[in-house]
């Protein structure tokens, strides 16, 4: 059912894509498996990502695990795990692990260097000074998470990060047409407040005589 809104309300006009979205949101989130997690395409694995990144948290910042030692107590685990499928293999008629079936594949470390590659880039046009408006915007972003980062800790603000990341999207593309809706009103609203602004108050404040350039 498509959402009308307009500046006025007696001529109602489509409302389409005011968050400018032009493309499905599964291409825009780079239309791989880590589309299919941030938007649950896959459910189980987008939880048991979700879960185990709230064990973390919770070891971290509730229990105070220290890392190195959290670290020896995984790798003690393993080596332990490990140790007792190895000696009883021939007792439970299974062979132990093979350690070449963890070894990340060449296209999997292939496709994590492209995405580093291709963020220092972005970051390199950003930076050179072509979009002045993405520049101060990034600037300013990065100075008010600076900020946030002073009153939160370093693991509050990436958990936090990351369960607006596996959230969010899938929510958006839930309740897409509700959202477009508040935001195309929103920024209507905005823009209204603006113009009564600039009509009553920024109009009225008096300027001096401007003066004509004159030229030999």
């Amino acid at each position: 059912m498509p959402i009308y809104s307009s500046d006025s309300d007696d001529h109602p006009a489509p409302l389409r894509n005011p968050l400018g979205r032009q493309r499905p949101l599964h291409n825009i989130l780079g239309g791989g498996k880590v589309a299919d997690v941030l938007l649950w395409k896959n459910e189980k694995l987008s939880l048991a990502i979700l879960i185990g990144v709230t064990a973390i948290w919770f070891l971290f910042e509730v229990v105070e695990y220290h890392f190195v030692t959290l670290l020896c107590h995984l790798i003690l685990a393993l080596m332990t795990f490990i140790f007792i499928w190895s000696n009883l293999a021939d007792l439970i008629h299974r062979d132990p692990p093979n350690v070449y079936s963890f070894q990340l594949s060449e296209a999997t470390s292939r496709y994590f260097f492209r995405k580093i590659d291709r963020l220092l880039s972005r970051v390199y046009d950003i930076s050179g000074g072509k979009d002045w408006r993405l520049f101060f915007g990034a600037i300013a972003f990065l100075w008010m998470l600076s900020v946030l980062g002073n009153y939160l800790s370093s693991l509050n603000l990436l958990y936090f990060a990351f369960v607006c990341m596996e959230t969010l999207p899938a929510l958006y593309e839930r309740y897409e047409n509700e959202v477009d809706y508040l935001a195309g009103k929103s920024s209507r609203d905005v823009k209204k407040l603006y113009k009564k602004f600039d009509s009553k108050i920024l109009d009225k404040i008096p300027r001096g005589p401007t003066r004509k350039t004159r030229f030999a």
